[in-house]
């Protein structure tokens, strides 16, 4: 197991508020703003890449990964959902999951380019307790598909 980093972000916090979590990874709920559906799935060990996890650890994070997205799909249904593994920045292993919505300030560019114009989308409300049964609801339903 590799030691938490204190430099590293998401090694010294929880990175924002824990939507869900178990030994091995969690999501959190992004406070970013002009997009309100936007989670993280953090690998809890300080990791730099994918290839860094066993097959078994790949397979786990990517399920939470999935769950997340179908979540956010099913609570917002959004215009496009977009995954992002980058870690330039934080070197940790993390993947962020955006939904996104034909208003949006960036749409259809990444959250991270330039504006392209102002105000936000009308999207719905969402509490943070549906969101995270959301979460628990789709790693179920996947569960119970023996996927």
């Amino acid at each position: 197991m590799t030691r938490p980093l204190p430099s590293c972000e998401l090694c010294a916090t929880s990175g924002a508020e824990i939507l869900w979590q178990d030994e091995l990874c969690r999501v959190i709920r992004v406070a970013e703003p002009g997009h309100p559906a936007f989670c993280r799935v953090i690998w809890n060990e300080h990791v730099a890449e994918m290839t860094d996890l066993a097959a078994a650890e790949r397979r786990h994070l990517m399920r939470l990964v999935f769950a997340t997205e179908a979540a956010l799909r099913r609570l917002y249904r959004p215009e496009k959902i977009n995954l992002a593994s980058l870690g330039n920045v934080v070197p940790h292993l993390h993947w962020h999951v955006i939904a996104r919505f034909a208003g949006d300030r960036h749409f259809p560019r990444p959250i991270w380019a330039e504006a392209l114009r102002t105000g936000d989308p009308v999207i719905p409300p969402v509490t943070t307790e549906a969101l995270r049964q959301a979460i628990i609801l789709a790693l179920a339903e996947e569960e119970g598909s023996g996927a």
